[in-house]
């Protein structure tokens, strides 16, 4: 079936809002662009030592030498990996926790306090441990990442489905739902926003667990390269492997939110 034409108004409305989205970019672009552009005249007119505060230019050029070497991809491609395998297993497994602390009261009231304790721990302070358990690979990094991520999904995922609303629930009960029923025709579609929520806000702790990992263990890796550069005093790679970084993490961030549009498409219709 052909969808209906829109009113005038409406397409005047859609005009201004596409128009307005364009000019948001435009500023974002422009603030990128400016705040490069100063930070670059300010080290070419030595108002700041490029040796201390680097420069596009001299970023770029450090790019250039690891893309040419071949390293470059090599780094972003283990560091991606860990992260990507990280954040997945703290998703799945910090809901599939949640649900399971969600139906029983019992186990919830038992681990509640555990979990929040666990949240408050430094997980930095258990880097010497994971070196023991998980030696000086992948694992570790893998492991450092999950745990900075997994209280973060059990927490936010728990408060959602304990937030749901509870006169639906007990309309639900009264009309002979199971409980298995109320989860999938209710507790799980009113907590999607907070699903949504809660994967934006671990892309950004899976990035800090898998560089925090890198840091405690690693031969290879954005992370790596950070640690290497400031060993070496080799700024230009310091602030290159953070640029990278920086814009893995927006696209995956941005991932996020397609996946938010596509999956609030998806209840609408």
């Amino acid at each position: 079936m052909k969808k209906p034409n829109c009113t005038a108004e409406h397409a005047q409305y859609l005009r201004k809002r596409k128009r307005k989205l364009v000019v948001v970019w435009i500023l974002r672009i422009g603030l990128l662009a400016l705040v490069l552009g100063i930070w670059e005249a300010v080290t070419a007119l030595g108002w700041a030592d490029p040796f201390l505060t680097s420069s596009p230019s001299r970023i770029f050029t450090t790019l250039k030498g690891l893309y040419d070497d071949g390293s470059l991809f090599y780094h972003i491609g283990i560091t991606l990996a860990e992260t990507l395998v990280g954040f997945l297993i703290a998703v799945v497994l910090g809901c599939t926790v949640a649900l399971a602390l969600w139906w029983s009261d019992t186990l919830r009231r038992v681990l509640e306090p555990y979990i929040v304790v666990l949240n408050a721990l430094p997980k930095i302070a258990l880097g010497p441990l994971i070196i023991i358990w998980f030696g000086t690979g992948s694992e570790a990094i893998v492991f450092m990442t999950v745990l900075v991520g997994l209280i973060v999904a059990i927490m936010h995922m728990l408060t959602a489905f304990i937030a749901t609303d509870t006169n639906k629930i007990l309309l639900l009960r009264s009309m002979g739902a199971s409980k298995m029923q109320i989860l999938r025709k209710l507790v799980l579609p009113s907590s999607l926003s907070s699903f949504i929520s809660m994967l934006k806000v671990n892309v950004g702790m899976a990035w800090i667990g898998s560089i925090m990992g890198e840091y405690i263990v690693s031969r290879a890796g954005l992370g790596y390269l950070i640690v290497y550069g400031g060993q070496v005093f080799k700024l230009d790679l310091v602030m290159s492997a953070t640029v990278v970084l920086c814009l893995l993490a927006a696209g995956m961030y941005f991932l996020v939110v397609l996946l938010e549009k596509i999956l609030v498409k998806n209840a609408e219709s």
